[in-house]
Protein backbone atom coordinates (compact mmCIF):
# COMPACT_ATOMS: atom_id res chain seq x y z
CA UNK A 1 0.00 0.00 0.00
CA UNK A 2 1.85 3.28 -0.88
CA UNK A 3 1.88 6.37 1.76
CA UNK A 4 0.54 9.20 1.55
CA UNK A 5 1.92 12.42 2.60
CA UNK A 6 1.59 15.86 2.48
CA UNK A 7 2.37 18.39 -0.40
CA UNK A 8 2.20 21.98 -1.35
CA UNK A 9 1.46 23.17 -4.92
CA UNK A 10 2.82 26.97 -5.47
CA UNK A 11 1.09 28.81 -7.97
CA UNK A 12 -0.20 32.72 -8.93
CA UNK A 13 -2.03 34.77 -6.42
CA UNK A 14 -5.64 34.42 -8.05
CA UNK A 15 -5.28 31.01 -9.53
CA UNK A 16 -5.34 28.95 -6.16
CA UNK A 17 -8.98 27.87 -6.84
CA UNK A 18 -8.17 26.66 -10.77
CA UNK A 19 -5.46 24.44 -9.20
CA UNK A 20 -7.48 23.32 -6.40
CA UNK A 21 -9.69 22.21 -9.04
CA UNK A 22 -7.00 20.55 -10.89
CA UNK A 23 -5.81 18.78 -8.20
CA UNK A 24 -9.34 17.25 -6.95
CA UNK A 25 -9.72 16.26 -10.13
CA UNK A 26 -5.97 14.69 -10.63
CA UNK A 27 -7.37 12.18 -7.12
CA UNK A 28 -6.07 14.34 -4.59
CA UNK A 29 -7.20 14.34 -1.22
CA UNK A 30 -7.33 16.88 1.72
CA UNK A 31 -6.85 19.83 -0.99
CA UNK A 32 -7.11 22.94 0.98
CA UNK A 33 -6.53 26.35 -0.69
CA UNK A 34 -3.95 28.86 0.94
CA UNK A 35 -2.46 31.92 -0.38
CA UNK A 36 -0.42 31.51 -3.55
CA UNK A 37 -0.73 27.62 -2.93
CA UNK A 38 -2.72 24.77 -2.68
CA UNK A 39 -1.68 21.96 0.34
CA UNK A 40 -2.73 18.66 -0.75
CA UNK A 41 -2.23 14.53 0.42
CA UNK A 42 -1.08 11.73 -2.27
CA UNK A 43 1.40 9.56 -2.63
CA UNK A 44 4.45 9.03 -4.92
CA UNK A 45 2.62 8.62 -8.48
CA UNK A 46 0.31 11.61 -7.54
CA UNK A 47 3.76 13.63 -6.76
CA UNK A 48 4.99 12.55 -10.27
CA UNK A 49 1.32 13.03 -12.11
CA UNK A 50 1.38 16.71 -10.01
CA UNK A 51 4.05 17.86 -11.64
CA UNK A 52 3.54 16.24 -15.06
CA UNK A 53 -0.42 16.96 -15.56
CA UNK A 54 -0.82 20.19 -13.84
CA UNK A 55 -1.51 23.41 -15.92
CA UNK A 56 -1.39 25.63 -13.16
CA UNK A 57 0.98 24.83 -10.58
CA UNK A 58 4.72 26.61 -10.45
CA UNK A 59 6.03 23.90 -8.19
CA UNK A 60 5.19 21.23 -5.71
CA UNK A 61 7.04 20.70 -2.62
CA UNK A 62 7.25 18.08 0.05
CA UNK A 63 7.29 18.98 3.10
CA UNK A 64 9.27 16.82 5.49
CA UNK A 65 9.73 18.76 8.39
CA UNK A 66 7.55 21.27 10.50
CA UNK A 67 8.77 23.77 13.86
CA UNK A 68 9.02 26.95 15.29
CA UNK A 69 12.20 28.93 15.16
CA UNK A 70 12.94 32.74 16.70
CA UNK A 71 16.41 32.43 16.08
CA UNK A 72 18.77 31.65 13.60
CA UNK A 73 20.73 29.08 16.21
CA UNK A 74 16.72 27.55 16.56
CA UNK A 75 16.53 27.00 12.78
CA UNK A 76 20.44 25.19 12.76
CA UNK A 77 19.36 23.02 15.90
CA UNK A 78 15.68 22.06 14.48
CA UNK A 79 17.36 20.93 11.03
CA UNK A 80 20.06 18.93 12.36
CA UNK A 81 16.85 17.04 14.21
CA UNK A 82 16.41 15.13 10.43
CA UNK A 83 18.07 12.42 9.23
CA UNK A 84 19.74 13.65 6.11
CA UNK A 85 20.97 10.81 4.65
CA UNK A 86 18.02 9.34 4.00
CA UNK A 87 17.62 12.40 1.27
CA UNK A 88 21.20 13.00 0.20
CA UNK A 89 24.28 10.67 -0.06
CA UNK A 90 27.28 12.43 0.22
CA UNK A 91 28.23 12.56 -3.35
CA UNK A 92 25.04 14.28 -4.26
CA UNK A 93 25.03 18.33 -4.42
CA UNK A 94 22.33 20.05 -3.28
CA UNK A 95 20.90 23.88 -2.72
CA UNK A 96 18.68 25.21 -0.10
CA UNK A 97 16.28 28.04 -1.29
CA UNK A 98 14.82 30.18 1.57
CA UNK A 99 11.48 32.30 1.69
CA UNK A 100 11.50 34.58 4.77
CA UNK A 101 8.29 36.79 6.12
CA UNK A 102 9.76 37.31 9.66
CA UNK A 103 10.70 39.91 12.13
CA UNK A 104 13.56 37.97 13.56
CA UNK A 105 14.92 36.78 9.81
CA UNK A 106 15.16 39.59 7.62
CA UNK A 107 18.04 38.08 5.34
CA UNK A 108 16.70 34.86 3.27
CA UNK A 109 20.42 33.58 2.13
CA UNK A 110 21.75 34.34 5.87
CA UNK A 111 18.65 31.48 6.50
CA UNK A 112 19.99 29.05 3.63
CA UNK A 113 23.09 29.13 4.92
CA UNK A 114 22.17 28.03 8.44
CA UNK A 115 20.26 25.56 6.92
CA UNK A 116 23.28 24.26 4.74
CA UNK A 117 25.85 24.32 7.79
CA UNK A 118 22.93 22.26 9.62
CA UNK A 119 23.10 19.66 7.14
CA UNK A 120 26.79 19.43 6.34
CA UNK A 121 27.87 19.77 10.02
CA UNK A 122 25.21 16.42 10.38
CA UNK A 123 27.21 14.68 7.60
CA UNK A 124 30.75 15.61 8.63
CA UNK A 125 30.48 14.13 12.01
CA UNK A 126 28.57 10.87 11.55
CA UNK A 127 30.92 10.09 8.07
CA UNK A 128 33.54 12.70 8.27
CA UNK A 129 32.61 13.55 4.60
CA UNK A 130 30.24 16.30 3.84
CA UNK A 131 27.96 16.79 0.35
CA UNK A 132 28.65 19.93 -2.18
CA UNK A 133 26.58 23.04 -2.07
CA UNK A 134 25.55 23.61 -6.26
CA UNK A 135 23.73 26.86 -7.09
CA UNK A 136 23.23 26.09 -10.59
CA UNK A 137 22.18 22.37 -11.28
CA UNK A 138 22.03 20.33 -7.63
CA UNK A 139 21.07 17.37 -6.89
CA UNK A 140 18.66 17.85 -4.21
CA UNK A 141 16.69 20.96 -3.98
CA UNK A 142 15.09 21.98 -0.66
CA UNK A 143 12.99 24.92 0.25
CA UNK A 144 12.73 26.41 3.40
CA UNK A 145 9.58 28.95 4.29
CA UNK A 146 9.33 31.09 7.31
CA UNK A 147 6.05 32.79 8.89
CA UNK A 148 7.47 34.76 11.52
CA UNK A 149 8.12 31.85 13.90
CA UNK A 150 6.39 29.18 11.76
CA UNK A 151 8.74 27.17 9.99
CA UNK A 152 8.99 24.33 6.67
CA UNK A 153 11.28 22.46 5.21
CA UNK A 154 10.49 20.60 1.90
CA UNK A 155 11.95 18.98 -0.71
CA UNK A 156 11.30 20.95 -4.02
CA UNK A 157 10.24 17.61 -6.52
CA UNK A 158 10.00 19.92 -9.82
CA UNK A 159 13.35 22.02 -9.89
CA UNK A 160 13.11 24.44 -12.70
CA UNK A 161 9.65 26.30 -12.34
CA UNK A 162 6.98 24.10 -13.93
CA UNK A 163 5.85 27.10 -16.19
CA UNK A 164 8.87 26.33 -18.03
CA UNK A 165 7.06 23.93 -20.24
CA UNK A 166 10.15 23.41 -22.64
CA UNK A 167 7.79 24.11 -25.84
CA UNK A 168 8.77 27.75 -26.10
CA UNK A 169 12.24 27.52 -28.70
CA UNK A 170 11.86 31.58 -29.16
CA UNK A 171 10.12 34.83 -27.57
CA UNK A 172 8.93 37.58 -28.22
CA UNK A 173 9.65 40.91 -25.61
CA UNK A 174 7.75 40.41 -22.47
CA UNK A 175 5.92 36.67 -23.23
CA UNK A 176 2.68 35.81 -21.44
CA UNK A 177 3.89 33.16 -18.25
CA UNK A 178 2.40 30.22 -19.36
CA UNK A 179 1.24 29.06 -16.05
CA UNK A 180 -0.84 32.50 -16.10
CA UNK A 181 -2.02 31.38 -19.62
CA UNK A 182 -3.17 28.18 -18.33
CA UNK A 183 -4.93 29.70 -15.45
CA UNK A 184 -6.45 32.14 -17.55
CA UNK A 185 -8.06 29.53 -20.04
CA UNK A 186 -9.63 27.18 -17.02
CA UNK A 187 -11.03 30.20 -15.64
CA UNK A 188 -13.04 31.25 -18.70
CA UNK A 189 -14.59 27.84 -18.17
CA UNK A 190 -14.12 26.69 -21.59
CA UNK A 191 -14.85 23.52 -22.92
CA UNK A 192 -12.70 23.23 -25.80
CA UNK A 193 -16.67 23.63 -27.56
CA UNK A 194 -16.01 26.14 -29.66
CA UNK A 195 -12.83 28.21 -32.05
CA UNK A 196 -10.73 29.89 -29.67
CA UNK A 197 -9.07 33.05 -30.75
CA UNK A 198 -6.11 35.54 -30.00
CA UNK A 199 -5.90 38.73 -31.85
CA UNK A 200 -2.55 39.78 -30.68
CA UNK A 201 -0.84 36.40 -29.76
CA UNK A 202 2.59 37.49 -29.43
CA UNK A 203 4.42 34.47 -29.30
CA UNK A 204 1.86 32.20 -28.97
CA UNK A 205 1.40 30.84 -25.55
CA UNK A 206 -1.92 31.44 -24.90
CA UNK A 207 -2.42 29.38 -28.18
CA UNK A 208 -0.52 26.77 -27.47
CA UNK A 209 -2.00 26.22 -23.54
CA UNK A 210 -5.64 26.49 -25.21
CA UNK A 211 -4.72 23.36 -27.48
CA UNK A 212 -3.26 21.64 -25.08
CA UNK A 213 -6.04 22.30 -22.54
CA UNK A 214 -8.42 21.16 -25.52
CA UNK A 215 -6.71 17.90 -26.18
CA UNK A 216 -5.85 17.22 -22.73
CA UNK A 217 -2.11 17.27 -23.03
CA UNK A 218 0.19 16.88 -20.17
CA UNK A 219 2.32 20.19 -20.08
CA UNK A 220 4.94 17.71 -18.83
CA UNK A 221 5.72 15.95 -22.21
CA UNK A 222 8.07 18.88 -22.95
CA UNK A 223 10.00 18.92 -19.79
CA UNK A 224 13.71 17.54 -19.81
CA UNK A 225 13.70 16.51 -16.33
CA UNK A 226 12.05 17.15 -12.80
CA UNK A 227 13.87 17.68 -9.63
CA UNK A 228 12.49 14.31 -8.11
CA UNK A 229 14.34 12.07 -10.64
CA UNK A 230 17.67 12.58 -8.79
CA UNK A 231 16.01 11.64 -5.61
CA UNK A 232 17.05 8.06 -4.17
CA UNK A 233 13.50 6.75 -3.72
CA UNK A 234 12.98 7.36 -7.64
CA UNK A 235 10.93 5.34 -9.27
CA UNK A 236 11.77 5.11 -13.21
CA UNK A 237 8.90 2.63 -13.96
CA UNK A 238 6.15 4.36 -12.30
CA UNK A 239 7.35 7.60 -14.09
CA UNK A 240 7.70 5.90 -17.17
CA UNK A 241 4.13 4.43 -16.99
CA UNK A 242 2.77 8.03 -16.39
CA UNK A 243 4.81 9.56 -19.10
CA UNK A 244 3.70 7.08 -21.85
CA UNK A 245 0.09 6.80 -21.02
CA UNK A 246 -1.79 9.39 -22.88
CA UNK A 247 -5.38 7.16 -22.53
CA UNK A 248 -7.04 11.11 -21.08
CA UNK A 249 -6.14 12.82 -24.65
CA UNK A 250 -8.83 13.64 -26.71
CA UNK A 251 -10.14 15.01 -29.66
CA UNK A 252 -10.47 18.66 -30.26
CA UNK A 253 -13.00 19.23 -33.24
CA UNK A 254 -12.39 22.83 -33.14
CA UNK A 255 -9.56 25.31 -34.17
CA UNK A 256 -7.31 27.94 -32.59
CA UNK A 257 -6.46 31.11 -34.47
CA UNK A 258 -3.85 33.26 -33.80
CA UNK A 259 -3.03 36.79 -35.12
CA UNK A 260 -0.58 39.59 -34.38
CA UNK A 261 0.33 42.88 -36.42
CA UNK A 262 4.06 42.20 -35.87
CA UNK A 263 5.43 39.95 -38.42
CA UNK A 264 8.68 38.86 -35.99
CA UNK A 265 6.15 37.71 -33.17
CA UNK A 266 4.09 35.93 -36.08
CA UNK A 267 6.44 33.69 -37.36
CA UNK A 268 7.83 33.11 -33.69
CA UNK A 269 4.43 31.91 -32.50
CA UNK A 270 4.66 29.41 -35.94
CA UNK A 271 8.13 28.40 -34.50
CA UNK A 272 6.76 27.70 -31.32
CA UNK A 273 3.81 25.90 -32.44
CA UNK A 274 5.45 23.81 -34.17
CA UNK A 275 7.75 22.62 -31.68
CA UNK A 276 4.95 21.78 -29.23
CA UNK A 277 3.32 19.35 -32.35
CA UNK A 278 0.14 21.06 -32.32
CA UNK A 279 0.51 22.66 -36.14
CA UNK A 280 -2.89 20.81 -37.36
CA UNK A 281 -4.88 22.52 -34.13
CA UNK A 282 -3.43 25.96 -34.23
CA UNK A 283 -3.17 28.48 -37.36
CA UNK A 284 -0.97 31.64 -36.93
CA UNK A 285 -1.14 34.54 -39.83
CA UNK A 286 -0.41 38.12 -39.51
CA UNK A 287 -3.17 40.44 -39.40
CA UNK A 288 -3.96 43.94 -37.37
CA UNK A 289 -6.36 43.58 -34.66
CA UNK A 290 -8.07 46.74 -36.54
CA UNK A 291 -9.04 44.47 -39.47
CA UNK A 292 -10.37 41.76 -37.26
CA UNK A 293 -14.16 40.47 -38.83
CA UNK A 294 -16.78 38.24 -37.42
CA UNK A 295 -15.91 34.67 -37.19
CA UNK A 296 -18.30 32.28 -39.31
CA UNK A 297 -17.81 29.66 -36.28
CA UNK A 298 -18.56 30.35 -32.95
CA UNK A 299 -15.69 31.65 -30.85
CA UNK A 300 -14.35 32.88 -27.69
CA UNK A 301 -11.65 35.68 -27.72
CA UNK A 302 -8.98 35.91 -25.16
CA UNK A 303 -5.94 38.28 -25.24
CA UNK A 304 -3.09 39.89 -23.34
CA UNK A 305 -2.69 43.00 -25.49
CA UNK A 306 0.25 45.79 -23.95
CA UNK A 307 -0.12 47.77 -21.13
CA UNK A 308 2.50 50.28 -21.62
CA UNK A 309 4.71 48.74 -18.97
CA UNK A 310 7.48 46.50 -20.41
CA UNK A 311 6.09 47.00 -24.16
CA UNK A 312 4.00 49.47 -25.04
CA UNK A 313 2.16 51.06 -28.94
CA UNK A 314 2.25 54.69 -30.29
CA UNK A 315 -1.19 55.11 -29.18
CA UNK A 316 -1.81 52.96 -26.17
CA UNK A 317 -5.64 54.17 -25.45
CA UNK A 318 -6.32 54.55 -29.14
CA UNK A 319 -5.48 50.44 -28.80
CA UNK A 320 -7.84 49.47 -26.42
CA UNK A 321 -10.24 51.75 -28.12
CA UNK A 322 -10.02 50.07 -31.03
CA UNK A 323 -10.42 46.27 -28.89
CA UNK A 324 -13.48 47.65 -27.61
CA UNK A 325 -14.99 48.85 -31.06
CA UNK A 326 -13.90 45.52 -32.93
CA UNK A 327 -15.24 43.42 -29.86
CA UNK A 328 -18.79 45.53 -30.22
CA UNK A 329 -19.39 45.43 -34.10
CA UNK A 330 -17.28 41.97 -35.26
CA UNK A 331 -17.57 39.62 -32.08
CA UNK A 332 -21.61 39.65 -32.02
CA UNK A 333 -23.14 36.50 -29.79
CA UNK A 334 -19.40 35.70 -28.42
CA UNK A 335 -17.48 36.18 -25.32
CA UNK A 336 -14.27 37.97 -24.76
CA UNK A 337 -11.73 37.80 -22.25
CA UNK A 338 -9.08 41.10 -21.81
CA UNK A 339 -6.33 40.61 -19.79
CA UNK A 340 -4.89 44.56 -18.78
CA UNK A 341 -3.42 46.81 -15.82
CA UNK A 342 -4.14 50.13 -16.53
CA UNK A 343 -7.87 51.40 -15.37
CA UNK A 344 -7.22 53.86 -17.78
CA UNK A 345 -7.19 50.96 -20.96
CA UNK A 346 -10.06 49.64 -19.41
CA UNK A 347 -12.26 52.76 -19.79
CA UNK A 348 -11.57 52.97 -23.32
CA UNK A 349 -12.99 49.67 -24.26
CA UNK A 350 -16.06 51.27 -23.27
CA UNK A 351 -17.85 47.84 -22.83
CA UNK A 352 -19.35 46.40 -19.54
CA UNK A 353 -17.64 43.21 -17.77
CA UNK A 354 -19.59 41.00 -16.58
CA UNK A 355 -16.94 39.36 -14.46
CA UNK A 356 -13.48 40.84 -13.11
CA UNK A 357 -10.94 38.40 -11.97
CA UNK A 358 -7.48 39.93 -10.35
CA UNK A 359 -4.61 38.49 -11.30
CA UNK A 360 -0.99 38.86 -10.95
CA UNK A 361 1.45 39.02 -14.45
CA UNK A 362 4.56 39.04 -13.12
CA UNK A 363 4.43 41.82 -10.32
CA UNK A 364 1.68 43.80 -11.82
CA UNK A 365 -1.70 43.29 -10.20
CA UNK A 366 -3.76 42.59 -13.79
CA UNK A 367 -7.77 42.49 -14.36
CA UNK A 368 -8.94 39.42 -16.09
CA UNK A 369 -12.15 40.76 -17.48
CA UNK A 370 -14.98 38.95 -19.46
CA UNK A 371 -17.12 40.66 -22.14
CA UNK A 372 -20.61 39.23 -23.64
CA UNK A 373 -21.13 40.50 -26.53
CA UNK A 374 -24.39 40.89 -28.16
CA UNK A 375 -26.56 42.19 -31.08
CA UNK A 376 -28.53 45.35 -30.51
CA UNK A 377 -29.59 46.71 -26.68
CA UNK A 378 -28.73 44.58 -23.77
CA UNK A 379 -32.97 44.97 -22.86
CA UNK A 380 -33.91 43.25 -26.18
CA UNK A 381 -30.96 40.72 -25.45
CA UNK A 382 -32.34 39.79 -21.72
CA UNK A 383 -35.63 39.45 -22.79
CA UNK A 384 -34.82 37.25 -25.35
CA UNK A 385 -32.99 34.89 -22.49
CA UNK A 386 -29.80 36.36 -23.31
CA UNK A 387 -27.26 35.96 -20.13
CA UNK A 388 -24.27 39.13 -19.91
CA UNK A 389 -24.03 37.78 -16.01
CA UNK A 390 -24.51 34.34 -14.56
CA UNK A 391 -25.65 33.81 -10.67
CA UNK A 392 -22.26 32.38 -10.58
CA UNK A 393 -20.30 35.41 -11.92
CA UNK A 394 -22.60 37.82 -9.94
CA UNK A 395 -21.45 35.83 -6.71
CA UNK A 396 -17.81 35.92 -7.98
CA UNK A 397 -17.87 39.54 -8.74
CA UNK A 398 -18.94 40.12 -4.82
CA UNK A 399 -15.95 38.54 -3.62
CA UNK A 400 -13.32 40.31 -5.64
CA UNK A 401 -11.55 43.45 -4.96
CA UNK A 402 -12.13 46.64 -7.74
CA UNK A 403 -9.25 48.46 -8.95
CA UNK A 404 -8.37 51.42 -6.46
CA UNK A 405 -9.88 54.57 -8.08
CA UNK A 406 -7.01 56.94 -7.33
CA UNK A 407 -4.59 53.80 -7.91
CA UNK A 408 -1.00 54.47 -9.04
CA UNK A 409 0.06 52.66 -12.02
CA UNK A 410 3.41 52.74 -11.94
CA UNK A 411 4.15 50.59 -8.71
CA UNK A 412 5.66 48.03 -8.15
CA UNK A 413 5.37 44.96 -5.06
CA UNK A 414 8.19 45.39 -2.85
CA UNK A 415 9.36 41.65 -3.54
CA UNK A 416 12.78 40.24 -3.16
CA UNK A 417 11.39 37.74 -6.29
CA UNK A 418 9.39 37.66 -9.08
CA UNK A 419 5.03 36.68 -8.40
CA UNK A 420 6.33 33.25 -10.56
CA UNK A 421 8.54 32.15 -7.90
CA UNK A 422 6.93 34.16 -5.19
CA UNK A 423 6.31 33.07 -1.70
CA UNK A 424 3.60 30.85 0.48
CA UNK A 425 2.81 34.10 3.37
CA UNK A 426 1.15 33.15 6.25
CA UNK A 427 -2.67 32.50 5.62
CA UNK A 428 -6.04 31.80 6.84
CA UNK A 429 -7.12 28.34 5.63
CA UNK A 430 -10.38 28.20 3.99
CA UNK A 431 -12.45 24.97 3.74
CA UNK A 432 -11.82 23.93 -0.67
CA UNK A 433 -15.83 23.05 -0.81
CA UNK A 434 -17.30 26.19 0.46
CA UNK A 435 -15.05 28.53 -1.45
CA UNK A 436 -14.95 26.97 -4.97
CA UNK A 437 -17.68 26.55 -7.34
CA UNK A 438 -20.25 24.14 -6.83
CA UNK A 439 -19.96 21.79 -9.35
CA UNK A 440 -16.80 20.64 -8.02
CA UNK A 441 -15.96 17.53 -6.03
CA UNK A 442 -15.55 17.15 -2.43
CA UNK A 443 -12.49 17.41 -1.88
CA UNK A 444 -12.05 13.79 -0.25
CA UNK A 445 -13.93 12.20 -3.40
CA UNK A 446 -11.37 11.01 -6.17
CA UNK A 447 -11.93 11.29 -9.55
CA UNK A 448 -13.24 8.04 -11.95
CA UNK A 449 -10.26 7.30 -14.06
CA UNK A 450 -12.01 6.63 -17.53
CA UNK A 451 -10.74 3.82 -19.97
CA UNK A 452 -8.36 4.50 -22.51
CA UNK A 453 -9.34 3.97 -26.24
CA UNK A 454 -7.62 1.63 -28.03
CA UNK A 455 -3.89 2.83 -28.53
CA UNK A 456 -3.88 1.17 -32.15
CA UNK A 457 -6.35 4.22 -33.42
CA UNK A 458 -3.98 6.65 -32.27
CA UNK A 459 -0.73 4.94 -33.90
CA UNK A 460 -0.54 7.43 -36.48
CA UNK A 461 -0.29 10.39 -34.13
CA UNK A 462 1.64 8.66 -31.31
CA UNK A 463 5.51 6.19 -32.45
CA UNK A 464 5.56 2.97 -31.15
CA UNK A 465 5.61 3.26 -27.19
CA UNK A 466 8.02 0.29 -26.15
CA UNK A 467 10.71 1.05 -28.74
CA UNK A 468 10.61 4.92 -26.93
CA UNK A 469 10.71 3.71 -23.38
CA UNK A 470 13.78 1.45 -24.14
CA UNK A 471 15.27 4.09 -25.66
CA UNK A 472 14.77 6.37 -22.74
CA UNK A 473 15.99 3.81 -20.01
CA UNK A 474 19.09 2.93 -22.54
CA UNK A 475 20.44 6.54 -22.41
CA UNK A 476 19.07 8.95 -19.37
CA UNK A 477 20.34 12.18 -21.56
CA UNK A 478 19.43 11.22 -24.93
CA UNK A 479 16.07 10.14 -22.68
CA UNK A 480 15.80 13.47 -21.21
CA UNK A 481 16.09 15.57 -24.98
CA UNK A 482 14.16 13.08 -26.88
CA UNK A 483 10.60 12.16 -24.79
CA UNK A 484 9.44 15.44 -26.21
CA UNK A 485 11.00 15.34 -29.46
CA UNK A 486 9.68 11.72 -29.84
CA UNK A 487 6.05 13.17 -29.75
CA UNK A 488 6.50 16.61 -31.56
CA UNK A 489 8.22 14.63 -33.83
CA UNK A 490 4.99 11.61 -34.14
CA UNK A 491 1.94 14.71 -35.00
CA UNK A 492 4.20 17.17 -37.30
CA UNK A 493 4.59 13.68 -38.93
CA UNK A 494 0.57 14.25 -39.91
CA UNK A 495 1.28 17.93 -41.18
CA UNK A 496 3.68 17.11 -43.88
Amino acid sequence: MNTEFEMIAKTFMGLEPVLAKELTELGANDVTIGRRMVSFRGDKEMMYRANFQLHTAIKVLKPISHFKARSADDVYEEVKKTDWSQYIDNDKTFAVDSVVFSEEFRHSKFVSYKVKDAIVDQFREKTGKRPNISVTNPDIRLNMHIAEDQCTLSLDSSGESLHRRGYRQESVEAPLNEVLAAGMILLSGWQADCDFIDPMCGSGTLLIEAALIARNISPGVFRKEYAFEKWPDFDQELFDSIYNDDSQEREFNHHIYGYDVDVKAVNTAIINVKAAGLSKDISVSEQDFKDFKQPAQKAIIMTNPPYGERISTPDLIGTYRMIGERLKHEFKNNEAWVLSYRQECFDAIALKPSIKIPLYNGSLECELRKYQMFEGKMREFRSEGGIVKTDEEKRAMAEKHRFKKNRDFKRRLDEEEENEEGDIRTFKFHSFEKNFRGELRPRHERIERRDGRDRDERSDRWQDRDNRRSDRTFNKDNRRSDRSYDRRRSRDNDDE
